[in-house]
């Protein structure tokens, strides 16, 4: 049961990143010419973070079909870190693609050009509404699937419409203000390179969290706590650590049972809270249970 449905969580993750890679790819060429036609450096500045969309979600297109390898005898728990790591990777390439961007825009700023041309806005706009569309189907499947690599692929989505909008208002007060706002252009290619770097954080810190086994999720450890808590012949729950293997999770468990029972039945006990655990939670493909003897009081 948990093989297929890491086999079918595994499908829908690698449809929906061929989705963003082809969106990506038409986005980032539209955008180059469009700042080189039309003397935008924020809507080029823009193509280079699309460039490095590409880049990323081919990097979790790969590691997407890595992580529902089956576990082996190298890889006991199977390899879903993969998903953290490429997390990690995203977010490094984001921080490149604001260095790049920051590096021009200052270059930019102290060389006088012309200001950019209308119809750049029109690709913008374009640009905007469909990056949010992407972020928000990427993200619905990333929260269906629990998967942290497809959540940050979506903000990644939602980092590029970010400087689409920053390029799309410097852009028009280029316009408007004529003479002596050109410059307008470049900083608002230098706020979206600081926008990229905080949205690289924020998809860092939770993936450096799983690849430390960090407590990512309480709530999810106290429903099974409370699972477990549910067999009358369970007194007590004492620990319950919780680890993340891509969209798939792991429990230990220590559980107090009467110091009295058989060893047969004490086994039973721990099957039955293993079973409950997995029926209810299904995304855990594994509970192990240390059984302690306990008087009944």
């Amino acid at each position: 049961m948990h093989n297929e449905r890491q086999a079918a969580s595994s499908e829908q993750s690698l449809k929906t990143t061929l989705v963003g890679l082809v969106v990506s790819a038409v986005l980032a060429i539209v955008k180059a010419l469009g700042g080189i036609f039309g003397n935008s450096f924020a809507l080029i500045a823009d193509a280079i973070e699309s460039t490095i969309d590409i880049f990323t979600s081919f990097m979790l297109w790969l590691g997407l079909k890595w992580s529902v390898k089956p576990a082996d005898k190298d890889h006991p728990y199977g390899h879903g870190k993969i998903e953290a790591l490429i997390a990690v990777g995203i977010a490094l390439a984001l921080v490149i693609a604001s260095a790049i961007i920051t590096r021009e825009s200052i270059e930019n700023i102290l060389i006088p050009h012309k200001p950019p041309a209308p119809f750049t806005l029109v690709i913008l706009f374009i640009v905007i509404i469909t990056k949010e569309v992407m972020y928000r189907y990427v993200l619905k499947t990333g929260m269906e699937l629990n998967s942290g690599v497809l959540k940050a692929d979506a903000f990644h989505h939602r980092s590029d419409a970010i400087t689409s909008v920053a390029a799309f208002i410097g852009i028009t007060i280029g316009i408007v203000g004529g003479e002596g706002y050109e410059v307008a252009d470049d900083w608002a290619a230098l706020l979206a390179a600081v926008i990229i770097v905080i949205n690289a954080y924020l998809i860092l810190r939770p993936a450096i969290g799983e690849l430390l086994d960090e407590n990512l999720d309480p709530e999810l450890g106290v429903r099974v706590r409370e699972l477990a808590a549910l067999d009358p012949e369970v007194i007590k729950v004492e620990k319950c650590h919780i680890r993340k293997m891509g969209i798939m999770n792991h429990a230990d468990l220590h559980i107090w049972v009467n110091k009295d029972l058989t060893v047969e039945k004490g086994h039973d006990v721990a099957h039955r809270v293993k079973e409950s655990i997995q029926k209810e939670l299904p995304q855990f493909v594994g509970v192990m249970i240390h059984v302690e003897p306990s008087t009944p009081e």
